[in-house]
C-alpha cells in the first residue's frame, strides 16, 4: 500500500511540474529550460509571504499565488517576448540563461540554506493513516488532491474558455491567428503566466511538505522527462508522463538500488526517444518543428 501511496505522490508532483512545460511550448513552441528555476523561485516567494502573513497561512498563500503569476509575465514581457521571431535554439538558449541567473539571484537573496515555510506559517505536517497500513503526509495529500482539479480547470480552460482557444490557436498557426486578430503576445503572456503557476504551485507545496532548498531544481529537472514521454504537445501525455516516471522512479528505488532515484526519469526518456521520439502522445509534426 505504501509504495503505491508513493507512486501517487511522486506521480503527481511530476505531472503538476510537466503541465508547466508543455503549456509553455504547445503555445510559444518554445523549450523552457528555466521552468525548475521558476518553481523554485515560486517556493522562495512563499517563503517571503510567510513571513510578511504569519499568522496568516491562506493570505500568505494567496499572495504568493499572485506573485508567482506576475512572475510569469515579466518574463514574457522583460525577457522572452524579444524572442519572438527568433530562431528556436536562441530562444531556448535564453531560458537556459535565465535558469541559472535565477539560481544565483535566489542564493544572494534568500542563501543556501535549507528552509522550512509550514515552521513560518506555524502549520502541521501529520501523517495520515491509509488503509491498509499506509501513510500520506497532510500536504503531499494536498498536492495530490490540487494536481486533479488544476488539470482539470485547464482541460476545460483550453477546450472551452475564450483565451484557452487562442491559446490553441497561437499554438497551431500563430500567423493565422494574429490575421485573425489575436494578440498573440498577450496570449503568450498569459501562457508563461499559467506555466509558472503550475510550477509554483508544485513548489510551495514540496517545500511545506519537505522543506525548501537548492535541491529542488532536480525535482524540476527530472519533471522535464515526464513532458517528453507525455508529448510536449499534450496535456493528457504530461499527466500520463508524470504516472510513468514517479512510477519508475518509485519502484528503482524500492527494487534496485536508491541512488538510482535521479536516473531512472532519463532511463525511462532514452527509452522513449528509441522507440517513439514524439512521446505517447505527442506528433510527428511538433517533433518536427523541433
Amino acid at each position: 500500500m505504501q509504495l503505491a501511496v508513493n507512486i501517487v505522490v511522486l506521480s503527481a508532483i511530476y505531472a503538476l511540474i510537466a503541465c508547466g512545460y508543455v503549456l509553455v511550448y504547445r503555445v510559444s513552441r518554445v523549450l523552457n529550460l528555466a521552468h525548475g528555476e521558476l518553481m523554485m523561485l515560486g517556493s522562495y516567494l512563499l517563503l517571503m509571504t510567510a513571513w510578511l502573513f504569519a499568522p496568516h497561512p491562506l493570505a500568505a498563500m494567496a499572495c504568493a499565488i499572485v506573485l508567482a503569476l506576475v512572475v510569469g509575465i515579466l518574463v514574457y514581457v522583460l525577457l522572452m517576448r524579444k524572442m519572438t521571431g527568433e530562431s528556436v535554439l536562441a530562444a531556448v538558449l535564453t531560458t537556459l540563461a535565465l535558469g541559472i541567473l535565477l539560481r544565483g539571484a535566489i542564493v544572494l537573496v534568500w542563501s543556501g540554506q535549507e528552509q522550512y515555510p509550514a515552521q513560518a506559517l506555524n502549520l502541521p505536517n501529520s501523517a495520515l493513516a491509509l488503509p491498509p497500513g499506509g501513510q500520506i503526509s497532510t500536504f503531499a495529500a494536498i498536492l495530490v488532491g490540487v494536481t486533479v482539479p488544476v488539470y482539470a480547470g485547464l482541460f476545460v480552460f483550453l477546450r472551452f474558455g475564450r483565451w484557452g482557444v487562442r491559446m490553441r490557436a497561437a499554438g497551431q498557426n500563430p500567423l493565422l491567428a494574429e490575421q485573425r486578430g489575436i494578440n498573440l503576445h498577450a496570449t503568450y503572456a498569459l501562457a508563461w503566466a499559467l506555466s509558472t503557476l503550475t510550477g509554483s504551485l508544485a513548489g510551495m507545496l514540496i517545500s511545506l511538505d519537505s522543506g525548501l532548498g537548492q535541491s529542488m531544481v532536480v525535482i524540476g529537472l527530472k519533471a522535464f522527462p515526464a513532458a517528453l514521454v507525455g508529448g510536449l504537445d499534450s496535456l493528457a501525455g504530461a499527466l500520463v508522463g508524470g504516472l510513468i516516471i514517479g512510477a519508475a522512479e518509485v519502484l528503482s528505488i524500492q527494487y534496485i538500488d536508491p541512488l538510482l532515484s535521479d536516473v531512472a526519469p532519463f532511463a525511462v526518456l532514452l527509452g522513449m526517444l528509441l522507440v517513439r521520439p514524439w512521446g505517447l502522445f505527442g506528433t510527428r509534426e511538433e517533433l518536427d518543428r523541433v
